[in-house]
């Protein structure tokens, strides 16, 4: 259910009642589960338009609110805050609903989207490392959460797989399996650098590879099937991440660079006829003066170079084009370092210029920060490289297991291993999702994998308690009416309501760690709950409702962690 708007809905009716209908309500969880479970805060913004007593005018509305099926009791406090109660019976009443369903009390949107997200998009030229993971985690629990919601999710996964490093990269490979029936294109880092070396110190290489560029760019058949081989084998690198990582892209959500290629003139003939694109020394330049610089000149945005070469910027309105024409998206999210945030800027004025870019599609950039090492710095190796994304997750896993092992020594080898592939990737990934996602972080090994604070190994261990404590239970009835009268009771139950309305926030915003600080607030609520009302020593209707918030709690905790792509274990 969506407890936010429901309780918002009441407050409106009282506030119609008091006189100030249409104000707004300004609804907030409470801070402080001590003095309620929700508080209006807009009494004070209406009482000063309407020239009254703000206290006065909280009263009316907390009068109004009185009787109410879904408020228990509405406080005024300090200037003119409402705190609000929620009544037990009403959160029963939610508490069943939500247990008779599948969904954890979680309903789908009314108003459904198909929405398009752009996010991972290696560069194919190169190994995945480190700063492909950001943009790869935090798209794909927005994808997740999105189509939980009950949206048409269209995944992107926007590789760049075109552009005059294949020449070299292709011409390489080939002198490689001419020497080397069984070459196999294994490390693609250093594969790249062996490339540039020779492109660097050999002329006849370099003019090689400079032809198969031409030769790519006019479509010949042989260089492309032999660019296809290698933009192949990259994607297999990929994927293999990917599959570690627990992502749900697959091959058929690849859209490369190269899939756009035959669109690029037309991208550029349209914003000149349109006049959007003038021509400008030889070169097509649409000049913005929605960006001007301080002299008061407006940006150029190039789409076609002086000697009639593309650029990316073509190839993005080309994209954008593609994914509202013919992917019908009504949404476009870009999952994508903050460093490109006025590229993006720039791409949106210039397609909603064209009319590729209706009012009434949504585009939005999704800008994240940097992984930093523990000395303030981008996250590298002790040599000062980057670091590759599949040594970084073997890492994971290795330090995982150890500590499993360490913590469980009784466990068998094959238990330990699956136990610390699901902790060490949920650690790594959990990390990220946790902290806002426009902000730098520091990675850190020991904080990332402990059982304690705000961690995936706690939540993962949280989880397990829970169904420990259900497999304890044996058979129980399941069904009725819980019955809630202790303030943890209470309290538990509110919070398990909101999971919806969390859902719905972290989806119209893109910011997962609004889920991942509502799936630990829950952990720490249950543990609280579970420390101040016994379980298993209860009785009657008592037992029966503290083993529903359980259940409930499980199915909150393990379908919230799925959304963030976390796995969790009956057993740890």
């Amino acid at each position: 259910m969506n407890l936010h708007q429901t309780v918002a809905r009441e407050a409106e009716h009282a506030f119609a009642a008091a006189g100030i209908a249409g104000a707004p309500v300004v609804l907030q969880p409470a801070k402080n589960a001590d003095f309620g479970d929700f508080q209006i805060n807009g009494v004070m913004g209406a009482a000063k338009a309407a020239k009254q007593n703000p206290r006065e005018l909280a009263q009316k509305v907390a009068d109004a609110l009185a009787g109410n099926a879904v408020i228990d009791s509405a406080e005024v406090a300090g200037p003119g805050f409402i705190n609000l109660r929620l009544r037990a019976d009403f959160l029963a009443a939610q508490l069943q609903t939500a247990l008779d369903g599948s969904r954890a009390g979680v309903a789908e949107a009314a108003d459904k989207k198909t929405v398009i997200i752009d996010y991972s998009s290696p560069n194919l030229a190169k190994e995945m490392h480190v700063g492909h993971l950001r943009s790869s985690i935090i798209g794909d629990s927005i994808a997740r959460i999105l189509g939980f919601l009950g949206h048409t999710v269209v995944r992107q996964n926007h590789v760049g797989d075109w552009g005059t490093q294949f020449g070299m990269l292709v011409a390489y490979m080939v002198e490689q399996q001419k020497a080397d029936s069984q070459f196999q294109l294994s490390d693609l880092e250093q594969f790249y650098r062996n490339a540039k070396i020779r492109f660097d110190e050999d002329g006849a290489f370099a003019d090689t590879a400079r032809d198969y560029v031409v030769k790519l760019q006019g479509g010949d058949e042989t260089v492309l099937a032999l660019w296809k081989q290698f933009v192949d084998i990259s994607l297999s690198h990929a994927q293999e991440v990917y599959d570690r990582l627990g992502l749900l892209l697959r091959p058929e959500d690849v859209a490369g660079e190269s899939m756009y290629n035959d669109d690029l003139q037309n991208v550029v003939n349209e914003l000149s006829a349109k006049g959007i694109a003038v021509d400008d020394d030889g070169a097509k330049v649409v000049f913005l003066d929605e960006f001007q610089n301080k002299e008061g000149e407006p940006a150029a945005y190039i789409v076609q170079k002086k000697g009639g070469g593309f650029l990316y910027a073509t190839t993005d309105c080309a994209c954008i084009r593609y994914r509202v024409g013919r992917l019908k998206g009504q949404r476009i999210i870009y999952v994508v370092d903050t460093r490109q945030a006025f590229h993006f800027q720039q791409l949106f004025t210039v397609c909603r210029k064209a009319g590729w870019l209706p009012e009434s599609v949504e585009a939005e950039f999704i800008g994240f920060g940097t992984m930093m090492g523990k000395d303030g710095k981008p996250f590298k190796t002790r040599s000062g490289d980057t670091v590759k994304l599949v040594d970084l997750l073997e890492e994971a896993v290795e330090r995982a297991t150890a500590l499993v092992q360490g913590k469980n020594p009784d466990l068998g080898a094959d238990e330990a291993a699956a136990i610390g592939r699901a902790v060490g990737i949920g650690a790594v990934k959990y990390a990220d999702l946790s902290k806002n996602r426009t902000s730098d972080y520091v990675f850190d090994w020991d904080q990332m994998l402990s059982f304690e604070g705000n961690t995936a190994p706690y939540l993962q261990y949280a989880y397990t308690r829970v169904q420990s404590v259900l497999r304890r239970a044996g058979e129980w009835n399941g069904g009725g009416q819980p019955v809630l009268t202790e303030p943890l009771e209470k309290q538990l139950a509110a919070e398990l309501l909101k999971f919806e309305d969390v859902l719905v926030s972290a989806a119209e915003t893109s910011n997962p760690h609004y889920l991942a600080a509502y799936l630990y607030q829950v952990a720490v609520l249950f543990s609280r709950f579970y420390e101040a009302c016994p379980i298993l020593k209860a009785e009657g209707a008592t037992r029966e409702t503290r083993l529903q918030l359980a259940a409930l709690t499980g199915r909150v905790m393990k379908q919230g962690l799925a959304l963030l792509g976390i796995e969790t274990l009956e057993v740890m």
